[in-house]
């Protein structure tokens, strides 16, 4: 389970499990990344956060305000092929990821300023390790019916880690088998489901890959399966 601790303290390049050295973001271009992101910030505005895989059911920072939120044009996907935290190289998982078109609900978190700078450092060091996601400035509509502005992590489109291939019956069998030292892949794709549940912004497809992902695991491999 990932903690602010963990973070905190974790090397990038071993806590994770075995990561690409060419993929792998040094401090200074994480650092570089931020600093751009901040610089777009919008009319310097509060930062928002917004959350639509495990930033909802462990989101690590402490946040000032929360509300549930939709943001439009894009859609969840796990199409990221998944190497470390959840995965491994010999049996790589899938990592979520957001795609063009559609929406995506989810939870939206305004950050204390006057910690921002290490709160988004942490954020970084949990989302950025790869370059896997771009931050974008982008606009969400409450469910209280007001508009804001957050940063969301879409997926790289150009990034050597994705999989153009998002269908359940390739994905539900990776995610089944797949586990690392942050915990199983499937662990993480049902703490998800649950807490969509949870605030009523059940996601379809989502539901059915983890409907899949639980009869996978129910049945015993077969010996083609070996």
């Amino acid at each position: 389970m990932l903690t602010r601790d963990f973070l905190q303290k974790a090397d990038c390049g071993t806590s994770f499990g075995q990561i690409d050295e060419q993929l792998l973001l040094t401090p200074q271009q994480r650092a570089a990344s931020l600093d751009d992101t901040l610089a777009r910030r919008p009319d310097r505005s509060s930062v928002w956060i917004f959350g639509y895989g495990s930033l909802m059911w462990n989101p690590v920072f402490d946040a000032e305000e929360v509300c549930l939120a939709t943001l439009s044009g894009w859609h969840r996907a796990f199409c990221l092929r998944l190497t470390a935290g959840r995965g491994t190289v010999n049996q790589p998982g899938r990592m979520l990821g957001l795609k063009p078109g559609g929406e995506t609900t989810g939870l939206a978190y305004r950050l204390p300023e006057v910690t921002l700078r290490e709160e988004l450092e942490l954020l970084w060091k949990r989302e950025m390790l790869t370059g896997c996601y771009c931050p974008l400035w982008s606009e969400l509509q409450c469910h209280n019916g007001r508009r804001l502005t957050a940063l969301v992590f879409v997926t790289n489109q150009e990034h050597p880690l994705l999989e153009p291939d998002t269908c359940i019956h390739s994905v539900a069998p990776l995610i089944a088998r797949a586990s690392g030292p942050l915990g199983t892949n499937a662990q993480y794709l049902f703490a998800l489901e649950q807490e969509l549940n949870h605030h009523g912004m059940a996601d379809e497809n989502l539901t059915e890959l983890a409907c899949k992902v639980r009869e996978l695991q129910q049945c015993p491999p077969s010996d083609s399966d070996a």
